[in-house]
C-alpha cells in the first residue's frame, strides 16, 4: 500500500531518489536442488501416509510443500547496497565504515571461512552459494573486524561498494 504524500510536501529531488535506490540487490535464495529437496520431502510425507488414506496423504503433501516453500522464501536474506549502507540480512553497516572489499571464491573462500576466520567476524553465509565478499570494518568502537557476505555476483557487489 502506498501512502500519499501530504499536500505541500516537496517532491523528492533526483539526488535523494538515487540515494534510496539500491545499487546492488540480491536475494540469497536456494538453488534448484534446494527447491527439489522441499518437493522431495513433501512427496515422502505423502507417500508415507498413502497406506493410511489417499486423501490424507495428498493434503499433508500439499501442506508440507506450501510450508516448505513459504519457509524458504521467508528465511531468504537479501544483500543490498542502498544509499549509504550495506545490508546483509537483518544487519546493516554504513558504507563510510567499510574498507577494502574483495571477492572470495574457491580456495580463498574456503580459507576465509575455515582457518582464516576470525570468531568476531560477521558472516551472512549460505552454503549453496560458492562465492562471497569480504569487507573490512574501520570502526574503532566495533569489535567486528570484517564482514563476509555470500553473493552469486561478487564482482558486482565489490563495484557497488566502491561506488560510494
Amino acid at each position: 500500500m502506498v501512502t500519499p504524500e501530504p499536500a505541500g510536501s516537496p517532491a523528492p529531488t533526483p539526488a535523494a531518489a538515487r540515494q534510496h535506490a539500491a545499487r546492488f540487490d540480491e536475494a540469497l535464495r536456494p538453488g534448484p536442488w534446494g527447491w527439489v529437496g522441499v518437493a522431495a520431502f513433501a512427496g515422502a510425507l505423502g507417500i508415507s501416509l498413502y497406506p493410511v488414506d489417499l486423501t490424507l496423504a495428498l493434503v499433508v503433501a500439499a501442506l508440507a510443500l506450501a510450508a516448505g516453500v513459504a519457509l524458504l522464501v521467508r528465511t531468504t536474506p537479501h544483500v543490498r547496497v542502498t544509499g549509504d549502507e550495506l545490508h546483509a540480512g537483518a544487519a546493516h553497516v554504513p558504507l563510510a565504515l567499510l574498507r577494502e572489499p574483495r571477492a572470495l571464491t574457491g580456495p580463498d573462500l574456503r580459507h576465509a571461512l575455515g582457518p582464516g576466520l576470525d570468531a568476531r567476524a560477521h558472516v551472512c553465509l549460505r552454503g549453496w552459494i560458492r562465492s562471497a565478499v569480504r569487507v573490512e570494518l574501520a570502526d574503532p568502537q566495533d569489535p567486528t573486524p570484517y564482514w563476509i557476505v555470500s553473493t552469486r555476483r561478487p564482482d558486482e557487489l565489490v563495484a557497488a561498494l566502491h561506488a560510494r
